[in-house]
């Protein structure tokens, strides 16, 4: 198997050597996203770079590269400081305003600069931040300030790590990255510095290469953000004053150890799924516990069920999401049956240390249609069967694809095999279509890759998730997968699954088979830790994805369904044939269920995950108790 690995990877690896100019079918930035470059041009610029050329002439070129692979049209801008006198700490200036991409301009303006003074960092940061256009409408950008330095801030004030926190402070979609080329000692220790205190990722770059290819992945991981989508609302600290939602998509923002509510009206016999995606700046400094819990909660001081997820991970922030549903009981004299006010509730909690910035955070409310009544449902399916580790996937040659940034814009993917390239502390989404009485299987292969010298003391992590279609994470805890594979830029793999589609799963004792309830858009995410930035030449990492929808697709969830044949087979997700009803009627049995969750991150907790409990449990018959052994990833 692993002969055949390395062969399938040699086989794709030429195509992952070079780097894409532009990036294809990009989605349009956020408004009020953009990135300002904040270029060191003081007189130690004009020193030697170790390989023949200057410090300036090797920083052009890496401005180049890095403006030629930015997405077109994405908001860029350039500031200098110490390019204009030989001495002076207000030596700073905007040489190309913040807007959508001109390649051409960049480089002409970048050519111009000629060093001669000092380092007013500090000052140069509060005017980058100025320079960045600002979000309107409550929408969620993400504004970026790339700072590119060989020395340390020799003016004093304003001191460049306090500017870094203020501003970070002053919104969640702000954040400075900074690359320390061939630095050492204090001027690496403040741009270390000012990165953390900005919500950032420091970078370094010890020579020419690495700078242009460090200054790349910093800005593509910029430009290539999550996508948000939602309506804005503003969660409250207490039941009282909550919002109320009604079933659709928010966005809000969490800070550490803050806990959020949001009221909901819910009646007595559907199920009720809800999800709370948070968004860190990628590569955000954050604790192997740091966690995200949602519970519901019901009456003055009753709760349904919780569940929590955590990154398992400290090398570095990626998307984290936690959901839980409210599945009604058979008998319907459970705390949590009656028709009334909830609250879903989201907490974050954050360990000392841990990146101390609000989060931009997206929230999910989805009411799922009864089952007509007299419909009887087909059995529940809480075995992998043939879609378990050994399952006989494509090996088809590999198409391109461009995976999304997020669940809003995840690129469909068919049965079939897949490559694609992601860089360090991203995470790359896709979506496959999957129906009542099938199983998503699939492999994440991380190719072989040249490598840095001296990075073999350094091994990072590949990782993958797969979400139902209420953005609910299956893919820890079961027993059957592991979530992530160590990274050292040789071949590495992961498999991943869920379980068959069946509605009666709601009603199953294992958390990773209960949300494997409904058809539609399973997801799929693929991350590779931020330490790869430290192991890999090139600045993008290549990946392929072997996916395969196992299982006959049923009409519908009840039993005895027929088979789907022909062009019906392909029917949008959704496409009402599954004998739901919007009103009146309805099957329901079972108990309020937590929902369990996991993260793309999750590493090393992943042997503390639970044991597939394969025996199926019944109902209890109060249906409102809550365990919390059930309620996380571990």
């Amino acid at each position: 198997m692993l002969g055949g690995l390395m062969l399938a990877l040699a086989a794709v690896a030429a195509p992952f050597q070079a780097i894409a100019a532009g990036t294809a079918e990009a989605a349009p930035a956020a408004a009020g996203s953009g990135m300002v470059m904040v270029l060191d041009s003081s007189g130690s610029m004009s020193g030697s770079d170790g390989a023949g050329s200057t410090r300036i002439a090797a920083a052009r070129k890496a401005v180049g590269a890095v403006v030629d692979a930015l997405p077109d049209g994405y908001p860029t801008g350039l500031r200098v400081y110490g390019a204009d006198k030989p001495k002076g700490c207000d030596d700073t200036r905007l040489v190309r305003p913040v807007g959508a991409l001109d390649r051409a301009g960049l480089k002409r303006a970048v050519a111009g600069v000629r060093p001669k003074g000092d380092t007013p960092i500090g000052l140069s940061l509060r005017k980058a931040a100025d320079d960045l256009p600002r979000p309107a409408g409550g929408s969620v950008g993400k504004r970026t300030i790339l700072l590119i330095s060989d020395g340390e801030d020799n003016c004093q004030a304003p001191p460049p790590c306090k500017v870094a926190a203020q501003l970070a402070a002053s919104g969640v979609d702000l954040h400075i990255d900074a690359i320390g080329f061939q630095v050492a000692g204090k001027a690496r220790a403040q741009l270390e510095c000012i990165a953390k205190a900005g919500n950032g990722r420091y970078y370094d770059a010890p020579d020419a290469r690495a700078l242009a290819r460090q200054l790349q992945r910093a800005g593509q991981l910029s430009a290539e953000g999550y996508r948000f989508k939602g309506k804005q609302v503003r969660g409250t600290a207490t039941k009282s004053s909550a919002p109320h939602l009604v079933p659709g998509q928010y966005l809000d923002s969490i800070g550490p150890d803050e806990e959020r509510f949001y009221a909901v009206d819910l009646d007595a016999a559907s199920t009720a799924d809800f999800s709370a995606t948070v968004v860190p700046q990628a590569g955000a400094t954050v604790g192997l516990l740091d966690t995200v819990r949602t519970r519901i909660a019901y009456s003055t001081d009753s709760a349904c069920e919780s569940s929590t997820a955590m990154f398992g991970q400290s090398e570095g922030a990626t998307p984290l999401t936690s959901a839980v549903s409210r599945v009604p009981s058979e008998t319907g004299t459970g705390t949590c049956d009656k028709a009334g006010r909830y609250w879903l509730v989201v907490e974050r909690k954050a360990a000392e240390g841990s990146d101390a910035a609000r989060w931009p955070m997206e929230l999910t409310f989805h009411v799922e249609p009864r089952l007509t009544k007299g419909v009887t449902p087909a059995q529940s399916e809480p075995e992998y069967g043939a879609g378990g580790k050994d399952a006989t996937l494509p090996t088809s040659e590999p198409r391109d694809v461009t995976g999304g940034t997020g669940f809003n814009d995840a690129r469909t993917l068919h049965p079939g095999v897949w490559r694609d390239r992601l860089l360090p502390a991203q995470t790359l989404w896709y979506k496959v279509p999957v129906g009542w009485g099938q199983q998503l299987r699939y492999d994440v292969e991380f190719a072989n890759e040249p490598t840095v010298r001296g990075h073999s003391a350094t091994t990072s992590f590949g990782g993958t998730q797969v979400y139902t279609p209420a953005r609910t994470p299956v893919g820890s805890g079961t027993g059957e997968f592991d979530v992530s594979v160590p990274y050292d830029g040789r071949p590495a793999s992961l498999a991943m699954g869920t379980v068959p589609v069946a509605w009666t799963n709601r009603y199953e004792g294992h958390p990773n088979v209960i949300p494997v309830h409904q058809k539609g858009d399973f997801y799929l995410a693929v991350t590779l830790g931020a330490k790869a930035a430290e192991i890999a030449q090139n600045p993008r990492i290549g990946v392929v994805l072997r996916v395969a929808v196992l299982g006959k697709e049923k009409a519908g969830p009840e039993a005895g369904a027929a088979t789907v044949t022909g062009a019906a087979s392909g029917r949008t997700p959704g496409a009402r044939t599954d004998g739901a009803a919007q009103d009146g009627g309805g099957w329901s049995t079972g108990r309020v269920v937590a929902v369990a969750v996991g993260a793309v991150g999750v590493l090393l907790l992943a042997g503390l995950a639970l044991a597939y409990v394969r025996a199926r449990r019944k109902p209890s018959a109060g249906g409102g108790n809550s365990d919390p052994k059930r309620g996380g990833s571990w």
